[in-house]
């Protein structure tokens, strides 16, 4: 998403999705980083907003977010589905989000994949691959579940 900013490719209105970033696909790290372009694009008159299965902090200011979307991606959740150019309807006020796709065509498409898949090792990244592994969801706290002793 920063390279497109970077590029000047989101000068326009949108939803950004950022899909796994769970705490299975990613371990969930903080997001905030992407909310500065939004909040330039804000300021500049678009209407933007983000939705993800990652987490954010306070951070994100006044960037309107559906985070901690559950069941994640990684788990078969619902913005694996989603297509760019799609309609994303987020009221903060309400707490709805609302794809406006017809729901048959959205279960019928192929669901997306993970495109830049976490390495399993190099930069501690080993030393949490049980946790991602056994990690329940956003919902349920993102806690290690299971039997540990079971991760190759």
């Amino acid at each position: 998403m920063n390279d497109a900013f970077q590029a000047g490719l989101l000068e326009k209105d949108f939803v950004a999705v950022v899909r796994f970033q769970g705490p299975k696909a990613n371990g969930m790290p903080e997001l905030h980083k992407l909310t500065p372009p939004l909040g330039i694009l804000q300021d500049k008159g678009f209407r933007v907003a983000m939705v993800t299965d990652g987490r954010m902090s306070g951070a994100s200011g006044k960037v309107p977010a559906a985070i901690h979307m559950s069941p994640e991606c990684a788990d078969g959740g619902p913005l694996l589905n989603i297509q760019t150019g799609d309609l994303i309807r987020l009221d903060a006020n309400a707490g709805t989000l609302d794809v406006l796709v017809n729901q048959s065509e959205l279960a019928g498409r192929i669901p997306a994949v993970c495109q830049t898949a976490p390495a399993d090792y190099g930069m501690g990244r080993e030393l949490f691959k049980m946790f991602r592994k056994t990690a329940s969801s956003a919902e349920q706290g993102a806690c290690s579940v299971g039997n540990l002793g079971d991760i190759d």
